[in-house]
């Protein structure tokens, strides 16, 4: 039998598409800023064990993007904000791309550039200007370089860009912001690439924890928030969030532009003011978002448009300045040891039957004639 295990083992890592995953919305951000974290040749199998087809980081790390070929993984990979002004020369844009992103596309599947990160609203208040003519000239290299309907572009903000976040309905960009916006949304509406936004409900109850219900926050049962322009009941603030951006979009005047979550995340642990970083809640917090995600829900607003997220973080990173909590938002320590129980495997979206399932079966009736080969035997 030990022999009959051994060769059920190989079939199956043979068979390289023995399961399809259906994986929509479902992806993780990898974070490097530490010195304690596994080569990128072991993340690669944590994160195929754990049925994760969808990685966000935030540079080009050849290391990581080698480690990843000939996977079913795709990336979203960031040009840093320190190259926003070296790339406004769409000479150096071009060799970026080439360096950078086009060595590796034959074996790795990378989908996306996000050019900066929470730039807009940041603290550096020089970059903005530079932002949307360094999406416009990373695009233009890809399409010089043919590339542009394999790998498309956008940025990454943070919910500084919102003057109003609530209700809903009213949602609006802070009036500095809106001449930076306005071409942005230009960009996405001709490209037909998303809008990515990082949320973290865990923020406003951290500063508002007698006001702000943590069941709201959670996903856990409470009895909501009602949007009075629109009636609208919301159950919990992340898809409120997401709702008010996308009503800043349409205060534009652009209804056609995708909202996704390029960050969202619970720390584990925080200092003694920031109130509800615990392992329990992060738990509570990350469980309840993915089964809510293998239900493919929309928003209250925008409930045809299965939302689309990223969760923040893989690893807890060591090296990350601020608050004990910027150290803890990991799924995992370091050493690949879980910080809390999310139950993976009971909140892996739903098997998808297509050819590589068929072609699993084929295995299947494989080994079971080889099984009953080797009893007659």
């Amino acid at each position: 039998m030990a022999v009959i295990f051994r060769t059920l083992l190989l079939l199956l890592t043979l068979s390289g598409s023995f399961v399809g995953i259906y994986t929509l919305g479902v992806g993780i951000n990898y974070g490097q800023i530490a010195d304690n974290l596994p080569p990128a040749s072991h993340v690669s199998v944590l994160l195929k064990s754990l049925n994760i087809s969808r990685v966000k980081l935030y540079d080009a790390d050849p290391r990581v993007l080698s480690s990843f070929a000939n996977s079913n993984v795709e990336f979203i990979i960031g040009l840093g904000n320190e190259y926003l002004q070296r790339v406004q020369d769409p000479q150096e844009a071009q060799i970026w791309i080439q360096q950078k992103v086009q060595p590796y596309l034959m074996q790795t599947r990378i989908t996306c550039i996000t050019v900066g990160n929470e730039i807009l609203g940041g603290q550096d208040t020089t970059l903005a200007p530079y932002l949307y003519p360094a999406m416009k000239t990373i695009y233009e290299a890809l399409v010089n370089l043919g590339l542009n309907k394999q790998v498309y572009v956008t940025t990454a903000h943070s919910l500084q860009i919102l003057a109003t976040s609530f209700p809903p309905s009213q949602g609006s960009f802070r009036e500095d912001l809106v001449q930076y916006m306005q071409p942005i949304l230009a960009f996405h509406a001709q490209t037909g690439s998303p809008f990515l936004i990082n949320v973290y409900p865990y923020f406003a109850y951290k500063n508002d924890p007698n006001n702000v219900p943590l069941e709201y926050v959670l996903f856990e049962p409470n009895p909501g928030a009602i949007d009075p322009n629109t009636n609208l009941k919301y159950d919990n603030m992340l898809y409120a969030q997401i709702d008010a951006v996308y009503s800043a979009i349409k205060a534009l005047n652009y209804a056609n532009i995708q909202v996704q979550i390029s960050e969202t995340g619970w720390p584990s642990k925080g200092d003694e003011d920031e109130f509800g970083a615990t392992v329990q809640n992060a738990g509570i917090y990350h469980k309840n978002l993915i089964r809510r995600m293998q239900q493919r829900e929309g928003t209250p607003g925008n409930p045809s448009q299965p939302i689309d997220i990223y969760v923040f973080a893989l690893f807890n990173e060591n090296m990350k300045p601020g608050p004990t909590s910027e150290r803890n938002y990991g799924l995992y320590y370091p050493n690949g040891t879980p910080v809390y129980n999310l139950g993976v495997q009971g909140y892996l979206p739903r098997m998808h039957y297509s050819a590589s399932w068929k072609n699993a079966s084929s295995i299947f009736n494989l080994l079971f004639l080889l099984i009953g080969f080797l009893i007659l035997a």
